[in-house]
């Protein structure tokens, strides 16, 4: 099926073109979405007379797009989902949990402009495309953490793995000062075991030496 494309689309081509496309994906995606129109012979013509206006509507929305861009590029968004202990989510980050993530942090972002390979579904800092514009987008990061505290760890370039194994060493180097201290407190008890009966061993040493002085 034949179509006048009247925005640019990613892999298939410019506003004005006309291009060959599987009919399923003209009728469910570019013709509802008002990306495309059926390449008919008034169709063709209606476009050539709007040509113009279409052109300077894209270069309004093209700048307006550049200028979201510039603010949003870069933005950190944490997401808090809860996960077991090897960072694997109960569930999934969607792009609608990205939109709303941005949303809130006063960004006017929509879930289907967020693209998503596939859902997320582990810990972690994410990166995710946001399309502005047919001809602009902007990378954001979705810090998806199980705490505010996780996520400032994550933050920093710590991974969910090197936070576990600090906890674990943190744990173990617990575990074995509690130790030292019950080896210090037993080796005291000893020490003073020792001091007790010492005397009582030099108080039998006397008494032995006063009986053979006495005989």
């Amino acid at each position: 099926m034949q179509v006048i494309l009247l925005e640019r689309v990613a892999k298939l081509g410019q506003m004005g073109e006309v291009v060959d496309v599987k009919p399923g994906y003209a009728r469910n995606y570019l013709l509802p979405q008002g990306k495309a129109l059926s390449a008919s012979k008034a169709n063709v013509e209606a476009f050539e007379g709007r040509k113009s206006q279409l052109e300077a509507q894209n270069l309004e929305t093209k700048k307006e797009a550049e200028a979201m861009s510039a603010k949003l590029d870069g933005q950190q968004f944490i997401v808090i989902r809860s996960a077991s202990d090897a960072g694997a989510l109960y569930g999934s980050v969607t792009t609608r949990d990205a939109a709303d993530a941005a949303t809130a942090e006063g960004f006017t972002v929509d879930r289907k402009q967020v693209v998503l390979t596939a859902p997320i579904k582990y810990l972690g800092v994410h990166d995710v495309e946001v399309v502005l514009h047919p001809e602009v987008s902007a990378t954001i990061e979705l810090n998806v953490a199980r705490s505010p505290e996780e996520a400032e760890l994550q933050a920093s370039g710590k991974s969910i793995q090197e936070l576990a194994a600090e906890e674990e060493a943190e744990a173990e180097f617990e575990i074995a000062e509690l130790f030292d201290d019950i080896g210090a407190a037993a080796s005291e008890d000893d020490d003073l075991a020792e001091a007790v009966e010492a005397p009582a061993e030099d108080d039998a040493a006397s008494g032995d030496q006063e009986e053979t002085t006495g005989n």
